[in-house]
């Protein structure tokens, strides 16, 4: 692999489409293994220019110079509240604007590399409304000129409070005798409101504001004295990480590791096979991924935060803020798909600013808060969410529930009949085309095929890939080596500009709103979805969808009869626990319009059986 070369799969694209589908999945899986995505290493070097100078560079010389201060003088802002502030503020900029994560080729945008503004600022493209039959003047799947203004007016609010420079605060003033200030915490008034409201109207730019992490922040920026202001900050991001190491026990994090470590530009090929058991015939992973997932990921996670959090001791406190630092350096050394690069980088900045610029034996430990019960309230607010995500993930986006990169995700494969594809590309208003259409216009059809493959081998390394390709099995049988798969989570990217790895973001709701616009016949569109899995169940939830009927099957199946099974189901399909399905008179009653009774729902011929997903559903 060099510097502008990719490293391509071993196989001959004329006549890859032609093998079957899990022998593709297989040699793929493979390659993977060896070279992860094979991007060349000029995009990751675009990459790191745009973290560490367009996001570090940048944002340091905004924060710095309009608060009074100069950039190059590390010494005189690096623990200056305002830096803090405006470097949070600067981060929600990136985000929104589609910059941040879920940007460039690792995360499906290829031309253009930007989603988000390019999708946002325009009227007529795709909303996705959390509750539109619950909260009012919210209804639609289309973009008004009213959300094209209220973005906007987003956009505006947080570079207004980039720019102005610092106001005196009383509180600050007593904390910190020579300070720039705080930003005007009026400005954070009009913003909470506006990312309140557009998250009613649209999921979507709400998570990619990353609004689960720093709405929380611009809370306490604009209603909590310094003191305060700076205890909550540390119990919000003490509760992003534990709510992650948390997130990651059980099953699915230690298959997270190999397909991460195949994709770091800097590990040798010969040690990529070594998180594998044995590799290319056991893709599971290895003792050695686990460890890695469990003791450096998951350990590290829990007890790092907690030692900054209660330590009076500034040995044991630095070497904590150390081990943070590490985690966090490594992880965007790594360039995971979805690429939350910036998230990283902010959050080593904050590890030091938070515990080692206002430590506990300064007068910034919990018990010198001011408002002890205020901050009681504030643990169980910051809890709320992960505590009902992972009792209910799917009442919640994963993002607010902290399972970032836990492998525990909603996930979805969407199937397409030959032809059926290129409706999205015809109907539905974006800047930009399906991901393969993108590609089209930087190599041949069959490169961009296997390109496109690679990525359904990427999410068959995942334990939800096996339950996903199971499902698609079950409901398209051999025909599954000719419709068209696409990972809908790069799908979704296309359409809507940000997924970050969310399923709740292309659910049935997004299915029903291309479906709107595309008209597909029952059979052109088939999506295989799956739920996260709660904390306390071994089983995850699923549902098939079929675009022109709605949801036609839902269930459950084991999540250890996924981990076991290898990438390419040398075993045949998992199996299901068939809960409801559409009846054949109910499909009948949709598609033959000679049918004028209403569809009718039943319960699975199964009853309580284990239902194998050999067990075609008749159509």
């Amino acid at each position: 692999m060099g510097l502008t070369q990719p490293n391509f799969p071993p196989v001959d694209p004329e006549t890859f489409l032609e093998r079957p589908f899990f022998d593709r999945i297989r040699t793929l899986g493979a390659h993977w293994g060896e070279y992860g995505f094979g991007s060349p290493k000029i995009l990751h070097i675009i990459y790191l220019l745009k973290v560490f100078v367009f996001y570090g560079g940048v944002g340091i010389t905004l924060a710095t110079l309009t608060s009074g201060l100069n950039p190059l003088h590390v010494a005189e802002w690096w623990n200056e509240p305002i830096i803090y502030q405006k470097a949070i503020l600067w981060t929600v900029l990136v985000e929104i604007l589609g910059i941040g994560g879920s940007w460039g080729p690792l995360a499906g945008h290829f031309k253009p590399m930007t989603g988000g503004c390019l999708y946002w600022l325009r009227p007529q493209t795709i909303r996705l409304p959390p509750w539109p039959d619950k909260v009012p003047f919210t209804k639609g799947d289309s973009r008004t000129p009213f959300d094209v203004a209220l973005y906007a007016l987003i956009l505006v609010n947080l570079a207004v409070a980039i720019v102005l420079p610092g106001v005196d605060s009383s509180s600050l003033d007593k904390a910190v005798a020579d300070n720039h200030g705080l930003v005007n915490p009026v400005l954070m008034y009009p913003l909470i409101a506006l990312l309140i409201v557009m998250g009613l109207r649209d999921k979507v730019i709400f998570l990619a504001a990353r609004s689960e992490q720093y709405l929380p922040a611009m809370i306490f920026f604009g209603l909590l004295p310094f003191v305060d202001m700076i205890l909550a900050l540390k119990l919000l991001i003490v509760t992003v990480w534990i709510g992650a190491g948390i997130s990651k026990f059980g099953y699915h994090f230690s298959l997270v590791i190999p397909p991460m470590m195949s994709n770091t530009p800097w590990m040798p090929k010969a040690l990529k096979p070594m998180f594998y058991r044995k590799f290319a015939d056991d893709m599971r992973p290895s003792k050695l991924a686990g460890g890695v997932g469990h003791v450096l990921g998951t350990v590290v996670e829990i007890a790092g935060p907690l030692v900054l959090l209660f330590s009076t001791n500034k040995v044991l406190t630095v070497a904590a803020v150390v081990l943070m630092l590490g985690m966090h350096f490594f992880i965007l050394s790594t360039f995971p798909l979805a690429v939350p690069l910036e998230w990283n980088l902010l959050f080593s900045y904050a590890t030091v600013f938070l515990f080692l610029g206002f430590p506990t034996w300064d007068g910034y430990a919990l018990t010198d808060t001011s408002m002890p019960w205020g901050m009681v309230a504030i643990v169980a607010a910051l809890c709320f969410f992960p505590v009902l995500g992972n009792l209910r993930p799917d009442l919640v986006s994963f993002l607010p529930s902290m399972r970032q990169y836990a492998g525990n995700w909603a996930s979805a494969t969407w199937a397409f009949a030959p032809g059926a594809e290129e409706k999205l590309d015809k109907y539905v208003v974006r800047p930009a085309k399906n991901t393969r259409t993108q590609l089209l216009t930087m190599y041949p059809p069959e490169v961009a095929d296997v390109v496109m493959h690679q990525l359904l081998a990427w999410r068959s390394m995942h334990s939800q890939g096996r339950a996903l390709y199971s499902l698609l099995i079950r409901h398209l049988g051999s025909d599954i080596d000719t419709y068209t798969l696409r990972e809908a989570e790069f799908s979704c990217n296309s359409l809507v500009a940000f997924n970050f790895g969310d399923g709740h973001l292309h659910d049935e709701k997004l299915i029903a709103a291309l479906q709107r616009r595309c008209n597909f016949a029952p059979g052109e569109f088939t999506v295989a979805w799956i739920e996260s899995q709660p904390i306390h169940k071994g089983t995850q939830s699923y549902k098939v969808i079929d675009a022109a009927l709605g949801v036609i099957e839902t269930g459950t199946y084991r999540v250890v009869d996924a981990v076991n099974e290898q990438p390419w189901l040398p075993n045949g399909p998992i199996p299901f626990q068939v809960d409801w399905t559409l009846d054949v008179d109910a499909r009948r009653a949709v598609t033959d319009p000679e049918v004028v009774r209403e569809p009718q729902m039943r319960r699975s011929d199964a009853g309580s059986r284990s239902v194998s997903a050999n067990d075609q559903v008749q159509q």
